[in-house]
C-alpha cells in the first residue's frame, strides 16, 4: 500500500471563533474548570479516510522544525447541509476535522 504524504492527510488549518477559543484555553485562568487546560489545542481539516494515528504523524512531520509532540487527536465528521441557491436545491460539502492536543509548552504559532 502506498504511503500518504503528510499534506494529503492534513488539508489545512481550520480557523473559526470556536477554534480560536480552543487555542486560547491555556492562557485563561478566570474559570476554575479552564485552569487545568495547560495543553494547546488546534483544529485542522483532514482527509475523510485518515485515522488518528496518521493525523498525529502528519502533524508532527509538517511541524518537525518546531519539534512538537501530539498528545491526543479527536476527530469530528461534519455532515453536509441542505442549501438552496437561486431556487435550486443542493448540499454543502461534508468534511472531517481533527482537534489536535499538543504537549504543554508546545506551539504551532510563530513566537514574536
Amino acid at each position: 500500500m502506498l504511503k500518504k504524504s503528510a499534506y494529503d492527510v492534513v488539508k489545512s488549518r481550520y480557523i473559526t471563533e470556536k477554534a480560536r477559543v480552543l487555542e486560547q484555553l491555556q492562557f485563561n485562568s478566570s474559570n476554575r474548570s479552564v485552569q487545568r487546560c495547560s495543553s494547546p489545542k488546534y483544529v485542522f481539516l483532514v482527509d475523510k479516510r485518515a485515522n488518528k494515528q496518521e493525523i498525529a504523524q502528519a502533524i508532527e512531520e509538517i511541524y518537525a522544525d518546531r519539534k512538537i509532540k501530539v498528545v491526543a487527536v479527536n476527530t469530528v465528521q461534519v455532515k453536509s447541509k441542505a442549501r438552496r441557491v437561486r431556487g435550486r436545491e443542493g448540499f454543502t460539502a461534508g468534511f472531517k476535522k481533527a482537534i489536535i492536543t499538543l504537549q504543554a509548552g508546545d506551539s504551532i504559532e510563530e513566537k514574536a
